[in-house]
């Protein structure tokens, strides 16, 4: 099997009368089904407390429950490891993994901890005080130099600050100078040299060090000089700090983990403060959550490719950790990241809707055009979902076998538990994994100021389309929106969160924490939820992101872009309006593998570039994505006039896709600005 989802075909494989007739023999077999065996532990028509003030909380725990830790004596991320440790017996716990036929190398759970209490010595040794006022940069992908650098923070109560790239060149230096950072560790030379230069374009700063996971030689150690500032290799710093080890000084749960800088779309990043307590209690509410489900312990698996430098993945972590579980990393190249899935084997994934949305096409793809493989694969979901709704959870049925079989080996084969979130996920989409892969897939909702989820599925709740009730310790309430047309009598508005999870503001920003806490505790998320009969929470809207048209109508961008990549032929979309015209244009990237086996049916011939180009190819596009827009129900000014076709897609790397693959909505208006501008100005004059 091709290990990329470039390369991947179908994965239903031919079939014939044998295995219709094996359909037959699994439909009455699901009739004999055992007892069911994932019951909700709410209930699903219930699934949340709602407050005299018209907040809601979690049923998961009492109305009035106040925060404990999950264990007691277990309050910080110190607690965690060492108690993750204990719980894997010293087993396997950081994995790397070197080229395509190679298996994962680990460090145990003790060896982590030695490297981490030596890195920890070292910059005590180089006269870095241990106090929650230290503040240690980490620009790096996921690997186990990150994990170490962070458990070397927290066993000297420092605090770690993630950069990343796509923050841009402007951000980081802003970060720098803002944390008054004395230390920066670093992946790759470029990221060094990176640091260098703008150590050399400023003012004096507080970095004095930076140290180097990978090999030195491609260093401008000339600048280094220039600058004053020692580079170091990791490698260096372990040795020399193992020679004298230095009493581990952990923190208090009221001291400060980490910041979370958010990449925003302008202006300063902001720096998200947030405590050792209201991480654990976030971590806390997510074990409750899942543990009705099933318990983590040092058996789990778990592919680290989301970045650590945002909250998902680190809670993630954190959570796997403390059961003593093993956290693989991928190769940095989210291309091999199906070949690092089917040897890791993991048993626990998280993950975003783009890449789950680019699997389903590809199995949309296989199955279309073969009558027989339809009505195969048409048949196998509705009979899977069956088994859903009586809370049946499993991959060894005969749809199993005959049908899913390969869908799951590019999950690894043995996923028990999938988390998705940073975006909604379409409810048919969420419905098909649900049934192919065979494990509980929970949708959570929520940001960094939050300390990620606010909202999470309930495991056994077979519903899509929307995010769950409240998490436990969290409460969740609408405000009126009344500029948008959103009213809490309708059981809408903006959603609000307040509980022990929220973050307490931003690092040294006294005015744009105003801006985004009110004088309640209430963090303002700026999205437009709606309560579902169920208690469950939906996300309608993004009242940042809605434009106004000239006829005063209110366009949800994503809502509309979500629809467009229903379309076989949409790998991405982007949808923009102008106040002073009645409709909406867009920017649409073709799905390249769909489009040339279109081109290939046609006898049309050209690169994807050329048919890119093709009116031709522009115009069947857009009667697809109206067709598909009416059929979703989108009123007449949300579907799109014209379009843009362009082949390359957005991305993290060229600045139009944050790193949790969202929309960059300003980066992409104004790097389309001229052809939208072209569109309106082809059409103007014209009223629909």
């Amino acid at each position: 099997m091709e290990n990329t989802l470039e390369h991947w075909g179908p994965v239903c494989a031919s079939v014939g009368v044998a295995t219709a007739v094996a359909g037959l023999a699994a439909t009455y077999y699901i009739a004999k089904m055992p007892d069911p065996t994932c019951i909700p532990p709410v209930d699903l028509d219930n699934q949340s407390h709602i407050l005299e003030d018209g907040s809601r909380t979690s049923k998961l725990v009492p109305v009035d429950a106040k925060y404990k830790p999950l264990y007691e004596g277990v309050e910080t991320f110190y607690d965690i490891f060492q108690r993750g440790i204990e719980k894997s017996g010293n087993g396997p716990f950081l994995g790397t993994r070197s080229g395509p036929s190679q298996e994962y190398v680990w460090l145990s759970y003790q060896e982590t901890y030695d490297q981490s209490v030596a890195f920890g010595s070292w910059m005590l040794q180089q006269g870095i005080q241990s106090r929650s006022e230290t503040i240690i940069g980490i620009f790096s992908q996921n690997r186990a130099e990150w994990v170490i650098t962070e458990k070397a923070c927290v066993a000297y109560s420092m605090v770690p600050v993630a950069l990343y790239d796509t923050l841009g060149d402007d951000a980081v230096t802003f970060i720098i100078n803002q944390t008054n950072m004395p230390l920066i560790v670093c992946d790759v030379s470029e990221k060094v040299n990176k640091i260098l230069n703008m150590v050399s374009q400023g003012e004096d700063r507080a970095l004095k060090m930076i140290v180097i996971m990978n090999g030195i030689d491609d260093v401008d150690t000339e600048l280094a000089k220039k600058v004053n500032v020692k580079v170091v290799t990791f490698q260096e710093a372990l040795e020399t700090g193992g020679s004298k080890l230095k009493p581990v000084a952990p923190p208090a749960p009221e001291d400060l983990a980490l910041i979370c800088y958010t990449s925003g779309t302008t202006g300063n990043p902001k720096g998200v403060m947030i405590t050792y307590k209201q991480a654990m209690a976030q971590i806390t509410g997510l074990s409750i959550n899942d543990y009705h489900y099933r318990v983590f312990d040092k058996n789990d698996v778990h592919l680290s490719y989301l970045p650590l430098a945002h909250m998902y993945e680190r809670i993630g972590q954190q959570c796997l950790t403390m059961e003593g579980a093993r956290i693989g990393f991928f190769r940095g190249d989210v291309k091999l990241l199906l070949d690092d899935l089917q040897t890791l084997k993991p048993t626990i994934f998280f993950s975003v809707p783009r890449l789950l949305n680019r699997i389903y096409d590809k199995v949309l793809a296989g199955v279309k055009g073969s009558k027989i493989k339809t009505m195969l694969f048409n048949w196998a979901i509705a009979s899977k979902e069956k088994e859903l709704k009586k809370y049946v959870i499993r991959r060894d049925s005969i749809w199993d076998k005959i049908v899913f079989k390969k869908i799951q080996a590019l999950f690894g084969g043995r996923v028990d538990l999938i988390i998705t979130g940073s975006a909604p996920l379409e409810a048919e989409v969420l419905t098909f994994f649900r049934c192919a892969v065979g494990c509980v897939i929970l949708e959570a909702y929520g940001q960094t100021e939050s300390v990620a989820a606010v909202t999470i599925g309930v495991p056994g709740d077979y519903h899509a389309g929307a995010v769950g009730p409240p998490m436990p310790y969290n409460y969740i309430k609408l405000f009126d929106a009344p500029e948008y047309g959103y009213f809490t009598k309708d059981n809408q508005g903006e959603v609000c969160a307040k509980g022990v999870t929220i973050s307490s503001g931003y690092y040294k920003d006294p005015v744009k924490t105003a801006e985004t806490f009110d004088k309640d505790g209430w963090l303002h998320t700026g999205d437009i939820g709606q309560w579902l009969p169920n208690g469950t929470l939906k996300i309608i809207d993004r009242k940042k992101n809605l434009f106004k048209l000239s006829q005063g109508e209110y366009v949800a961008p994503e809502k509309v872009e979500l629809v467009y990549i229903r379309s076989s032929f949409v790998a991405q979309a982007f949808v923009e309006g102008d106040s002073l015209q009645p409709y909406v244009m867009s920017v649409i990237v073709p799905d390249e593998e769909v489009l040339m086996a279109w081109a290939k049916s046609k006898e049309i011939t050209g690169s994807f570039q050329d048919l890119c180009k093709s009116e031709s190819v522009k115009t069947m596009i857009l009667l697809d994505i109206q067709k598909i827009g009416r059929e979703a129900g989108l009123k007449g000014f949300e579907l799109t006039k014209d379009i843009v076709v362009r082949s390359e897609l957005f991305s993290v790397e060229n600045g139009l896709l944050t790193p949790t693959f969202k929309n960059k909505r300003p980066q992409l208006r104004s790097f389309f600005k001229n052809d939208i501008a072209a569109l309106y100005k082809k059409h103007q004059g014209s009223s629909s």
